[in-house]
């Protein structure tokens, strides 16, 4: 099998490039830029491009399958080559799905917690040494790659991501794999570029739903109001089975969760990541797991990359970074942190840059998000809102839409770092969020600076 990926640099591209080498196929990819982690990581297993850019010339007609990542262009001289040549041409949502046709499919959906859900399933059939194979959108503690692909393996995870599949395939990723087990954790509006209201948002969840596979099972968060509303409306054949937060404690900032009447400390922490939890017991039920088996692997699970990693503990001073971009899980993330550090002083630090926080006219959710922090502070690029194309939007319009009096607002990363450096860290969480990495910020550098200020202060 030759398999050719137009843009395989991207964090899902590059890690399927090397998942079909390790199959045994005989792989090729191209892009345009190339950048680490996918850089040195492709490289390593030769699998990276001598030359940045496209060559159509490569295209040629012994090519058995095109997988198009969704950074190629409409216009890609190479997918052009490929459709003159009448090449199989596939997303690498289609993809996964050709290669899992006779597995097992359980497929992670929903606006927030699908990675720690997919993560957390993952790091316990690993634990128990199941085989599957999986696609997960974070690097994950225990596993090489964030894709693979075998013939052996009789089940497949997959992280349900809800934006489209290629610049020629405008479909949803999760309406494509044809779930044997389903999960919708949540619903909440992103993503507006794509889906302008949140009407035809929510409306990706239903036609998900509808295209699980008959007499399958859907596991859904029936403490989301718009998820509940979707599944009941839903006239799939489908076992519905709802889900709520597990039943939990937090001593001595430790959490401590219920499982099958099994009281189990956990590293994880927050609502939220109860009610993934949750999720994820259910689909392993499914799969054969037991209570003890579960709580017994669950308890070493330190979460996927980014979702609450912690970056630095020392002398009363704790660290976390999290992808929390979204109202939702903007909220979500800063109320867990507060709730497992009670007594502590809570520092929250988010920056906008995705297309949607940036945007004006979706400003307005983000009210109340940062309220559960003792010092709130938003950062924003103009520079980012002007290569988005966006309408410019003040520091004044931020603070009203936070609707947070006390909100700090930052539009110079140099002068954000400078005031993050001045602070007192004593007894402090500091609790840093973004999709992006606020303009090339080294948060273990920042950490370590902090703790060396604190333990040999001027």
């Amino acid at each position: 099998m030759k398999i050719h990926l137009i843009a395989c640099g991207g964090a899902v591209m590059h890690n399927m490039t090397i998942a079909l080498h390790k199959k045994g196929y005989e792989v090729t990819g191209s892009d345009d830029e190339i950048f680490d982690p996918a850089k040195s990581r492709l490289a390593s297993h030769g699998l990276l491009p001598e030359k940045w850019g496209w060559f159509p010339e490569k295209i040629t007609k012994d090519i058995d399958v095109i997988i198009l990542g969704m950074h190629a262009r409409i216009d890609n001289p190479e997918l052009q080559k490929a459709k003159e040549l009448g090449l199989q041409i596939f997303s690498f949502p289609e993809y996964l799905y050709e290669q899992s046709k006779d597995k097992t499919r359980v497929v992670i959906g929903g606006s927030h917690g699908k990675t720690t859900i997919t993560s957390m399933i993952m790091h316990v059939l690993n634990d128990l040494n199941i085989d599957f194979d999986y696609m997960v959108g974070a690097q994950i503690e225990g596993f090489d790659t964030m894709v693979k692909i075998t013939e052996q393996a009789k089940i497949t995870i997959l992280e349900g991501d809800e934006y489209l599949s290629s610049p020629i395939d405008l479909r949803p990723k999760f309406h494509l794999y044809k779930a044997h087990i389903g999960v919708i954790s949540g619903i909440a509006w992103d993503h507006m570029n794509v889906f302008p209201t949140f009407d035809i948002y929510k409306d990706q969840f239903s036609i998900f739903i509808d295209s699980m596979i008959e007499k399958g099972s859907l596991i859904y968060c029936n403490e989301d109001a718009e998820v509940k509303a979707v599944v009941e409306k839903s006239k799939k054949l489908v076992d519905k089975m709802p889900y709520s937060g597990l039943k939990y404690e937090v001593v001595n900032e430790e959490t401590i969760v219920n499982i099958g009447g099994r009281k189990t400390p956990v590293k994880v922490f927050g609502q939220h990541n109860m009610q993934n939890m949750n999720a994820a017991y259910l689909v392993c039920k499914q799969l054969g797991v037991g209570d003890e088996q579960f709580a017994e692997s669950i308890s070493k699970f330190k979460g996927a990359a980014r979702r609450l990693e912690l970056i630095a503990r020392q002398n009363g001073f704790v660290m976390y970074k999290d992808f929390a971009h979204s109202p939702s899980k903007l909220n979500a993330t800063v109320k867990a942190v507060k709730e497992q550090f009670p007594n502590k002083h809570i520092i929250a630090c988010m920056e906008l840059h995705t297309f949607s926080s940036l945007n004006a006219a979706f400003l307005s959710n983000y009210a109340n998000t940062m309220d559960n922090a003792d010092e709130a502070i938003v950062y924003f690029n103009p520079h980012t809102i002007a290569h988005k194309k966006l309408e410019f939007i003040s520091a004044n319009q931020v603070k009203e839409a936070f609707a947070n009096d006390d909100l700090k607002i930052f539009e110079s990363s140099s002068v954000l770092l400078e005031e993050l450096m001045a602070k007192d860290y004593s007894n402090t969480v500091l609790l840093m969020m973004s999709s992006g990495n606020f303009d090339g910020f080294d948060l273990k550098k920042i950490s370590e600076n902090i703790i060396l200020k604190k333990c040999c202060p001027k």
